[in-house]
């Protein structure tokens, strides 16, 4: 798989405009210092957290006996739930917002939710030389810290797009992501009646 077209995916997958939006709700009363710390903290979790599941997706499906295309399907189902909620509406992103919400709830689970983990797995399951395995944990890590990025230049960006634009970014995302979901549920099906 091309490291274009896996960054492609996972920045979808990361819901980085809905991310945008919840960061910048959420720290709305914080000073400029600290809302810079806080986008830190929560571009360093995204990325440590992606690897992790990235990396050893695999170790885990041995573990406990997960056949790839039942996760697959698992995953499609989790993912289409998460796009449905993203098109009619932000999902919850309540927090405290007076303690530390750069790693929960911004990192886990408002970026990197349950579909997004299922998918990370998924992926992490077909590059099969090092060389692949390597090249698509650079463009995790990339869509990681572009997703940080943003939430760096939140108040530019909410400035440039205002809110609507937000919300229409994320209703796009939310399609996206659900095409994602229907690509996995087929290639989960097909494998497991080996159709081609």
């Amino acid at each position: 798989m091309a490291w274009f077209t896996i960054f492609l995916k996972i920045f979808f997958l990361l819901t980085p405009f809905f991310v945008i939006s919840s960061f910048i709700s959420m720290t709305a009363e914080y000073s400029p210092a600290r809302r810079r710390i806080t986008a830190l903290k929560m571009t360093l979790a995204i990325i440590i957290v992606c690897l992790v599941l990235f990396w050893f997706g695999t170790v885990l499906f041995g573990i406990f006996g997960i056949t790839l295309n039942s996760f697959r399907i698992g995953t499609g189902a989790l993912l289409m739930l998460s796009a449905v909620s993203l098109v009619r509406g932000s999902p919850d992103a309540r927090g405290d917002k007076d303690g530390e919400i750069s790693v929960v709830p911004l990192a886990i689970p408002i970026a990197v939710g349950p579909g997004t983990i299922g998918a990370l797995m998924v992926l992490s399951a077909e590059p099969v030389l090092i060389s692949e395995k390597i090249l698509s944990l650079s463009a995790v890590a990339a869509a990681g810290l572009l997703t940080g990025l943003l939430c760096l230049l939140s108040e530019l960006v909410r400035r440039v797009l205002g809110v609507t634009g937000l919300a229409v970014l994320s209703k796009l995302t939310g399609l996206v992501i659900a095409a994602i979901a229907a690509q996995l549920v087929v290639a989960g099906i097909k494998g497991s009646f080996g159709i081609s």
